[in-house]
Parts: C-alpha cells; sequence; structure tokens
C-alpha cells in the first residue's frame, strides 16, 4: 500500500499556525485532498523532525519561525532567490532529497501592490531584522523598485552579513539601532522581527516616521499588535499585518507542489473577518 502524501508547516512554536487552514481552503477550491500539518520542530530538533517526515510520506513543507536558515542549510538544492536570501520557508521533495524555495518576498510584494495599492517605486525604507524572515522579504522590496533599503538588527554582526548578501552596497545600507536617530524618515517601515510574539517593541525613535509613512509587521494576529500600535502612535499614514502575505506566499507554495495557483482573495477575506471576530470577542 503506497504511503499518504503528506504537507506539513514546520516551526517553533506553531500551534497557532494558519496555513493549515489556508491550504485547507485552497485545497478544496482544486478540488482535491490535501493532508497538510503543523510540526512543531525546535532547532535542535528540526533536522531528525524533517527527515522523519520525509519517510512518512512528505512531499512538500512550509517553514517560518525560527527554521528559515535552518531549512536552507538542509536543502540539497535551491532556487535563485532562496539563494539570494539564505533562508527558505517552502520545500519540495526531490528523489531522495528536499529543494528549497522562498515565497515570502513574493508573498509581500503582492500583498502590499495588489490588495493595499502600494506603489514600491522610489520609497525609502528601513528592514527591522536580519533573520530567516527579513532574509526572505529583501530581495523581492528591492526587485520591485524601492529606493534604498536600510537593515537594522540588534545583532550587529548579522545585520552586515545580510547587507553582504544582498550584494547592493549602493542601495543598502546596515545601521546599529543606536544610529537610527541620524537616519530621517522612512517611507516604509517593515518589522521582521519575532518581539511582537513576547508584547515587545523594538526600541525606535520617533524620528523615523514621516506623514508618507507606511508600517508593515510581518506576523500577524497579535503578534503583530506591539508594533503596529507603536506605528500608528507616531502616526504614520497606513499599517499592515502578515495576513495577506501569508496567504500569498502559501498560494505560491501551493502552486509549487500542486501545479495550479489559486485565487486567494477570498481566503484572505475569510480569515480577516475571523479575525475581526475574535477581537470583537475580546
Amino acid at each position: 500500500m503506497p504511503r499518504p502524501v503528506r504537507y506539513a508547516v514546520f516551526g517553533h512554536p506553531v500551534a497557532h499556525s494558519l496555513s493549515p487552514d489556508i491550504h485547507a481552503a485552497f485545497a478544496r477550491q482544486a478540488g482535491r485532498t490535501v493532508d497538510y500539518t503543523a510540526i512543531d520542530a525546535t532547532p535542535e530538533g528540526f533536522t531528525d523532525a524533517l527527515a522523519f517526515f520525509a519517510d512518512t510520506g512528505g512531499a512538500g513543507a512550509n517553514v517560518t519561525l525560527p527554521l528559515k536558515e535552518a531549512a536552507y542549510a538542509l536543502a540539497a538544492t535551491c532556487s535563485e532567490r532562496a539563494q539570494r536570501a539564505g533562508a527558505v520557508n517552502t520545500l519540495v521533495r526531490s528523489g531522495d532529497g528536499w529543494h528549497g524555495e522562498n515565497t515570502d518576498g513574493e508573498g509581500l510584494v503582492r500583498d502590499l501592490t495588489g490588495r493595499h495599492g502600494l506603489d514600491l517605486r522610489g520609497r525609502r525604507t528601513l528592514l527591522i531584522g536580519a533573520g530567516g524572515a527579513a532574509r526572505g522579504v529583501a530581495p523581492a522590496l528591492l526587485d520591485a523598485g524601492i529606493d534604498s533599503l536600510t537593515v537594522v538588527n540588534r545583532t550587529p554582526a548579522r545585520t552586515d552579513a545580510l547587507a553582504d548578501a544582498l550584494g547592493e552596497p549602493g542601495r543598502v545600507h546596515p545601521r546599529y539601532l543606536h544610529q537610527l536617530g541620524e537616519s530621517g524618515e522612512f517611507d516604509l517601515i517593515v518589522n521582521a522581527t519575532s518581539a511582537g510574539l513576547a508584547g515587545a517593541v523594538p526600541d525606535l525613535p520617533r524620528s523615523l516616521v514621516g506623514m508618507r509613512t507606511v508600517a508593515v509587521d510581518l506576523s500577524y494576529g497579535e503578534a503583530a499588535v506591539p508594533f503596529l500600535a507603536w506605528a500608528r502612535a507616531q502616526g504614520v499614514r497606513q499599517t499592515v499585518d502578515g495576513l495577506g502575505m501569508l496567504v500569498e506566499q502559501a498560494a505560491e507554495s501551493f502552486a509549487l507542489w500542486h501545479g495550479v495557483r489559486p485565487e486567494t482573495d477570498a481566503v484572505f477575506a475569510t480569515l480577516q473577518a475571523r479575525a475581526a471576530v475574535l477581537v470583537t470577542a475580546d
């Protein structure tokens, strides 16, 4: 009897993930039955968990915090955009190994430009964070035509490493937290840290925000609340959480695995309405 084909999202923690719901909705659109689950794996246990997943029919996986750079290291082959990012959020089984992709950046740009109508061209952009999430979106933001990308992270070595990896010294500028007060206003501020999971906000000066500033948090739900609340208090023009990006990157992953890209607006609307009900209930 053949093993069932399985798909999953790996992360730590991951119980809160909406990815199983999203992929179930995509599968209904496509008229397919898809076995997609959430698997909690610590960084130390990820290699073994992924190997067991492959041995039990794993054909594709999404990877979320804090495992995206580890997934890149475990992939036998990687796409060009995953190589640029140095991080993988989507794995496709290929022979006896994994092929690594990164759909985060495309998902973010699709959400910002398509759903929210933002023209990213010429925007002076601040990226907060230098881990797997930041690495996933940075190349796509540059490709979308932003004017410049300033990268800041609490660990200077990681800031410098990401800036070097992007390979555009004329447009990408590493900065340290204590230097941000001298940086002036930004048109786009993207929070790619996980600080919101602990209810925290990066220590950022008010001078970063101008009348045109759009603030984006790559997290969604409660994890996005602290940073976006800070941004609203500073008077940003618009705030965007990561729910739309999550849906769009998932659609890219689904297309890689199943050969068809699902329609995303209805799925996004359903999840957004559910989130609004939960906030009202609170």
